[in-house]
């Protein structure tokens, strides 16, 4: 298969959604921007086009596929009902980065919902890919646009580095300018639950509707528990090189990061290190990366994802990471950074 790449222009937005829409609805698959991440579109309802999705990033068909909407009027017809809670959440936070958990309606195939009776919903901002779902059909099913366990790509050169004469087009709309995947919340449960995180963080959530639990269980690849929300279960956004997440005070940390790093060294390994614009001058490694400013969680979400890609563009052998704040948007960075390290973390 060759996959088609379109770069979006004014000139042929129209016609290349038109191309788009039409390949999704021939039961192909069209990876296409959000403002989180690329995503990996095939028709929801369309039971082949989930097991295409499967097929393509290499990932296991009991891990859920999110349903992308482009208007609240296709919301009623893939789930059983629409409950307070939702519309509630839908008026403050869509389009936007939010996928609500929701009871699934008969329309919605066990394909799609990885052989649950819920499915995840969201509606996205971004314009284009606002309008690829409606010359889709409407309902897109699309997880991120990378091969299953490593990075979610925020630009289309990342999604064809993985998938390029897996799928039938991608369409470049530029960086994604989030960089991390939407909150995911679960509406089946009392009081709501959150799965995942991200922009929409619980603070935000808990003004909405009141009392929010956080899912604290990570669960084992082995844990023989289907997983009601995507990244629950497996390893993900790892690059291919060792990544170690060091966790303690800062002079603890520095210390021991850079006597990995030596180690590393002399193992003739190629080594980076993950900091922050304070502290990356303190480090001896191959290469650095830097997520920002210590205490700008939206700067670290916007490159997490690059950086892993880049250690793996540079060679980097053995990666070690600072942790970085937890307030807000940080859960999000964190959980992220943890589940690309395989929860290797040290504390000192």
């Amino acid at each position: 298969m060759v996959t088609k790449v379109i770069t979006i222009t004014e000139e042929n937005r129209a016609a290349a959604l038109r191309e788009a829409g039409e390949i999704i609805k021939a039961g192909g698959l069209t990876a296409f921007p959000t403002e989180t991440v690329y995503g990996l579109g095939g028709d929801a309802l369309n039971p082949a086009s989930a097991k295409k999705i499967y097929e393509a990033k290499g990932r296991p068909s009991d891990n859920p596929l999110i349903i992308h909407i482009a208007n609240m009027e296709a919301l009623p017809y893939i789930v059983e009902e629409v409950p307070a809670t939702a519309k509630r959440l839908a008026s403050l936070f869509w389009p936007g980065p939010l996928t609500m958990i929701l009871k699934k309606s008969a329309r919605v195939p066990y394909e799609t919902t990885g052989g649950l009776d819920t499915v995840a919903v969201r509606m996205p901002v971004h314009d284009v890919a606002l309008d690829f779902i409606e010359a889709a059909g409407g309902y897109v099913a699309a997880p991120s646009a990378n091969r299953s366990g490593r990075p979610s790509p925020t630009t289309a050169a990342y999604v064809a580095e993985d998938m390029e004469g897996r799928i039938d087009m991608i369409l470049d709309g530029g960086q994604a300018t989030l960089g991390l995947e939407s909150t995911i919340v679960d509406l089946t449960v009392e009081p709501p639950m959150i799965l995942r995180p991200g922009f929409v963080t619980q603070e935000m959530l808990s003004v909405a509707l009141g009392e929010i639990r956080v899912d604290e269980t990570l669960l084992r690849a082995d844990s023989g528990q289907a997983p009601k929300a995507p990244g629950m279960k497996y390893r993900h956004y790892a690059p291919k090189g060792e990544l170690i997440v060091v966790r303690g005070d800062m002079r603890a940390v520095t210390a021991y990061m850079n006597e990995a790093l030596r180690q590393g060294r002399a193992e003739k390994k190629k080594t980076g290190v993950i900091a922050t614009d304070e502290t990356l001058e303190h480090y001896q490694a191959d290469v650095h990366f830097s997520v920002g400013e210590r205490g700008s969680a939206k700067a670290a979400a916007e490159r997490l994802y690059r950086i892993l890609r880049e250690c793996d563009d540079e060679g980097v052998e053995l990666i070690l990471s600072e942790c970085f704040d937890e307030e807000g948007v940080g859960a999000a960075v964190m959980n992220r950074l943890m589940k690309a390290a395989g929860y290797h973390i040290v504390d000192v």
